[in-house]
């Protein structure tokens, strides 16, 4: 019972965020499809790929690591076990874009909203086959905000939350302008673009549920797959216009721009002490169990 409370006075509003924000720019190209310029776009993608990239690093991997450190599990103390799972949660990720269930619809956009994009970018698959890639990804994202929940951390699960709902206003753009240039006409792209919406709450709630009372070991190789499905997403979102020369020094001045910024603002934050770990200090999910071995 008090995990629920605990979620509906944390997560659950987070999640509400997403869900405003997600359909709040999805359907924006509805009303301003040719006001929405593909530079813009590109410009934005990669702000929120740097904040992406430096909550990978900065954030959710030294939150594994810790987490990691205080449990009682078998992989606790085994940084190669560790590592293995940020890469696979990269390696899932490349594996599912093989498989066709992608995430570069901003590959898209260039053709899309102006009419005058790259000639080489030929997407074989259909608006939905879209949504439902990048709706996958977006599993990863609630994952990711679920296990930063679970971890008790307060300041680390907003910190990743708000580079998830960052990063969700550029492909939820992305989406909703390429779902209109689908079969269908409005209502199909309303349903891609519910079915991404969605994914992430759901997968936020459940994953808290579930790494709610695991051991701390567990939950640190999933905050480090999630870790690998930052960077995966903030690579494959950039290459793309980092590769094109007319665009590829802006887009890289604009993820490091991001990147340096948030560098800069947790370590100011870490410094005034707002990012120290209290895990025995009111951490519903294990502090009985470590108050009584003390005992």
């Amino acid at each position: 019972m008090i995990p629920i409370i605990l979620f509906c006075m944390g997560p659950l509003y987070i999640s509400l965020v997403i869900v405003i924000v997600s359909l709040g720019a999805g359907l924006l190209p509805q009303v301003f499809a040719n006001k929405i310029s593909s530079q813009s776009l590109t410009d934005l993608t990669g702000f929120a790929s740097g904040l992406l990239l430096a909550s990978a690093f900065l954030v959710v991997v030294p939150e594994g690591f810790h987490t990691a450190a205080t449990g009682d599990g078998v992989f606790s103390s085994d940084p190669l076990v560790m590592g293995l799972a940020a890469l696979a949660g990269f390696i899932v990720l490349l594996a599912l874009e093989g498989l066709g269930i992608g995430h570069a619809v901003h590959e898209e956009h260039h053709d899309h909203a102006t009419g005058h994009g790259h000639e080489h970018v030929h997407h074989p698959f259909s608006g939905r086959v879209i949504a439902i890639g990048l709706s996958a990804h977006a599993l990863a994202d609630g994952v990711a905000i679920g296990a930063a929940a679970a971890s008790g951390e307060t300041s680390f699960s907003l910190l990743v939350a708000f580079a998830v709902v960052v990063h969700r206003v550029p492909a939820a753009l992305s989406l909703g302008i390429f779902l209109l240039h689908q079969p269908g006409g409005r209502r199909s792209a309303l349903k891609g673009l519910l079915l991404f919406t969605f994914a992430t709450p759901a997968a936020l709630a459940l994953s808290y549920l579930v790494l709610n009372d695991v051991d701390e070991s567990i939950l640190a190789l999933v905050l480090l797959f999630s870790a690998g499905t930052f960077v995966y997403v903030a690579t494959i979102d950039t290459l793309p216009a980092i590769h094109n020369p007319a665009t590829g020094q802006r887009s890289v001045r604009n993820v490091l721009s991001s990147a340096a910024v948030l560098s800069i603002i947790l370590i100011l934050l870490n410094n005034a002490g707002v990012l120290e770990h209290s895990h025995l200090e009111g951490d519903y999910n294990h502090d009985d169990v470590h108050v009584e071995e003390s005992l």
